[in-house]
């Protein structure tokens, strides 16, 4: 009859290294065997500014930011989907895409405000609203839909006629700050906000700057600055023309708003997880008390 080895086996461990993972478009995210809580950010994409005409245009809001840490189980995949930035428009601009992840969703910029004192888009961060001779255009809403922390601010609200030099639309708000006022004002965009999930402070999700409005009788004011963080910049027709920018990719960026060109795109959208180290042990291999009992009696057991 066989002889069994009273031995044990000692538990085994292997570590897994901290990992970032970064997604600038979508895909599946494959989590280290022991992970069960990760940090995330998660971005959505920008809105297009307003192409105002002789009357400024609003800049648009800034993608939702947000940001916290979530559980997960280990060794498991997990669809990551990040939004586009809102194609360059025209009187009508258009929202930025949701970016989703682990069940948090970023909801898209709000698109800035075209002709005559239409009302921002709202949105992650609300786009900003323009110039108008009925009077001014509200700057959207953001932390649309409402979560806590709060994703984004309110866009800027337009100036009102007569156009000209110290009047512009709306700037876009940003994950950081609201958006800049156009009566009087520049339309400044909104700051964004600063994330060091991936080691050093990066600012993202900044408003676009609005369009400086103005007619050649009547003088051309000075388009609103981008907001910090990847916001596109307003157009100017001053005596030193500036054309608009689109919000920068990846930041979720507001585009910029304009006068006479197009509005500008947003920028897309980003997220990104990190993974803390983590250690998986195996269970010890081992005889139950209740097999080495019978063994030993049945006398099949030797140290």
């Amino acid at each position: 009859m066989p002889r069994l080895i009273g031995a044990v086996q000692a538990p085994t461990s292997t570590t897994s290294p901290a990992q970032i993972t970064t997604f600038n478009s979508s895909g599946t995210l494959t989590t280290q065997p022991g992970t069960v809580t990760v940090d995330y950010l998660v971005i959505a994409g920008g809105g297009a500014g307003g192409r105002g005409g002789y009357y400024g245009g609003g800049g648009g809001g800034a993608g939702g930011f947000r940001t916290g840490p979530a559980p997960v189980s280990g060794g498991s995949p997990y669809p990551i989907v990040v939004g586009a930035g809102a194609p360059s428009g025209s009187s009508l601009s258009s929202p930025g895409s949701d970016s989703s992840a682990l069940g948090i969703t970023a909801n898209g910029g709000g698109g800035g405000a075209g002709f005559y004192g239409r009302a921002g888009q709202a949105g992650g961060s609300g786009g900003g609203g323009s110039l108008g001779p009925l009077g001014p255009g509200i700057g959207g809403a953001g932390n649309t839909p409402p979560v806590s922390p709060s994703q984004g601010n309110t866009g800027g609200n337009g100036g009102a006629v007569p156009v000209g030099p110290g009047k512009a639309g709306g700037g876009g708000g940003g994950a950081g700050g609201v958006g800049g006022g156009g009566n009087p004002g520049t339309g400044d965009g909104g700051a964004g906000l600063a994330s060091s999930i991936t080691g050093s402070p990066v600012l993202r999700a900044g408003g676009g700057g609005a369009g400086g409005s103005g007619q050649p009788s009547r003088g051309y004011a000075t388009g609103g600055a981008a907001g910090p963080g990847g916001g596109g910049k307003g157009e100017s027709v001053t005596g030193s023309p500036r054309p608009s920018t689109d919000g920068t990719v990846n930041t979720g960026g507001g585009g910029g708003g304009s006068n006479l060109q197009t509005g500008r795109a947003g920028g897309s959208g980003v997220v990104v997880i990190s993974e803390p180290e983590s250690t998986v042990i195996a269970a010890s291999s081992c005889w139950d008390l209740r097999t080495v009992f019978r063994e030993v009696k049945a006398d099949n057991w030797t140290n």
